[in-house]
């Protein structure tokens, strides 16, 4: 029988790498973005195992839990997870969730407010848009595949890549010319074959991201035509308040059998500024444990 890892929250005004994070002030102009590394990989995670409810618990106590510190001109709160065998009536086998880096939100400047804070009635995120992105677990490896640079920004006609023609052309003027800032992604393949793809697009208001519709039943991607709603999500308390921030709308769509060799899940969020789209895809079948946990995760980085 083993034992999860304990991670904790880092320093205040340190980011999940250990750097200072710095963002604007409101109003302020959005700053340039540095190239950042991804998280180098750790440990391989544990195999997959399906059971629900352990996966419900799981995902409410030892996902994330909200740690929040005040330090010297800015506010740092980090993403914290406790031993599974310090929470009654959690298994400790595997339950096909993969292993994160530690999480952490930026710091962030004096005077900035939260993207919930009730004086940010328009959920602004005022941090890198790197920084929040949901970094990739261990034992995975870069997808090449994905067009971006070494920073990884993506262009429009890149991330339009992940849909069919024909949606390509109804989102090309919505990401043209609805106040769309930026495009980052983080990809990666599992040793199993999972392909992951997370991308956070920045618009200049929430009623920008609005106007965003690819991510509906009605969407059209490359690797999967039609999308169904994903029967598992919002099940038990995975839409519990305490896993997913009230600030965040999320959902969830699976391609329905019968499948090619290949399924793929689609995941959606939007809080505030920023839209999430997280597309996951393996032959054989996507697991859904994996999937809903990026979900989560990313969920809370943005929340």
């Amino acid at each position: 029988m083993s034992e999860q890892k304990t991670t904790g929250a880092p320093a205040p005004g340190e980011s999940a790498a250990g750097d200072p994070v710095e963002a604007p002030a409101p109003g302020a102009e959005t700053p340039a973005e540095d190239p950042v590394e991804a998280p180098a990989p750790a440990e391989a995670a544990q195999p997959p195992h399906r059971e629900r409810r352990t996966l419900r618990a799981a995902l409410r106590w030892g996902a994330a839990v909200l740690a929040f510190a005040v330090a010297g001109t800015g506010t740092a709160y980090g993403l914290t997870s406790l031993e599974r065998t310090d929470v009654p009536g959690l298994s400790t086998l595997g339950d096909g969730r993969w292993e994160y880096p530690v999480l952490a939100k930026p710091t962030l400047s004096a005077g900035a407010p939260l993207p919930a804070g009730r004086d940010n009635t328009d959920g602004r995120h005022y941090a890198p848009l790197r920084s929040l992105l949901l970094p990739a677990p261990a034992g995975s490896r870069p997808d090449p595949t994905v067009k971006a640079d070494k920073a990884g920004v993506v262009s429009v006609d890149a991330f339009l890549e992940e849909y069919t023609p024909r949606d390509r052309e109804k989102l090309r003027p919505v990401l043209e010319y609805e106040g769309l800032i930026q495009i980052l992604v983080r990809a990666w393949t599992m040793p199993d074959g999972t392909r992951s793809r997370v991308y956070l697009l920045r618009f200049a208001s929430s009623a920008a991201v609005g106007t965003f519709t690819g991510c509906t039943v009605n969407t059209s991607l490359n690797a999967a035509e039609t999308v169904i709603p994903d029967p598992e999500w919002g099940k038990g308390e995975i839409d519990d308040e305490t896993v997913i921030p009230h600030n965040v709308n999320v959902s969830a769509y699976e391609e329905g059998k019968p499948y090619a060799e290949e399924q793929t899940r689609l995941g959606c969020l939007q809080a505030g500024d920023v839209q999430g789209v997280i597309v996951q895809s393996r032959k054989g079948g996507a697991a859904v444990v994996p999937f809903h946990q990026a979900l989560v995760l990313q969920s809370q980085l943005l929340g």
